[in-house]
C-alpha cells in the first residue's frame, strides 16, 4: 500500500493520545520487537517503568505476515521480575497472535499481563477509530 493510502501519524498525535489515555498500573513494560519498540519506549517513559523487550516477529511492514505463526528471533533477552505486573506493547494487533505468542513466551509467573496497542485489538487501545494501515513517524 503506498505511503499515500495509509492514515498519517505523527509522533505529537501519539504522545498527545498517552497523555489521554488512563494507563493501567504495571511495575514493567514489555515491548514487542520490532513493532512495538517506540511505542513501549513511550509508554515506559510515561509510566516511568523498567523496560524490556521481546525479540518476536510475524507481520512485515505492509502488516501482512511473514511466517505461519509469530517467530522468536532471538533467546536472548531479558524479563521482568517474577511476580510483576507486566503491560505488553505493540505498535499494531490484527489477529493477536503475536500478543499471545508473548504471553505464552512469558509465562504464568507474572501478576497481571495486559496489553496495549496502538491500533487494533488489546486491553488498551490509543487509535480505535484507524481501521487501515498508518504511516508511523518512525519509518
Amino acid at each position: 500500500m503506498p505511503k499515500s493510502e495509509k492514515t498519517p501519524l505523527s509522533f505529537e498525535a501519539i504522545t498527545k493520545r498517552f497523555d489521554e489515555t488512563e494507563l493501567p498500573e504495571v511495575d514493567a513494560v514489555v515491548g514487542i520487537q520490532t513493532g512495538g519498540r517506540i511505542p513501549a519506549i513511550l509508554c515506559a517513559y510515561r509510566l516511568k517503568c523498567p523496560l524490556y523487550m521481546l525479540p518476536i516477529h510475524f507481520r512485515d511492514d505492509s502488516n501482512k505476515p511473514e511466517f505461519d505463526e509469530p517467530i522468536i528471533f532471538s533467546e536472548d533477552f531479558s524479563r521482568p521480575p517474577e511476580g510483576q505486573r507486566v503491560l505488553l506493547v505493540d505498535d499494531v494487533s490484527v489477529s493477536g497472535s503475536t500478543l499471545d505468542a508473548a504471553r505464552n513466551l512469558l509465562g504464568d509467573q507474572y501478576a497481571s499481563i495486559q496489553t496495549l496497542v496502538l491500533k487494533g485489538k488489546g486491553d488498551v487501545v490509543l487509535f480505535p477509530e484507524i481501521k487501515g494501515c498508518v504511516a508511523w513517524p518512525w519509518l
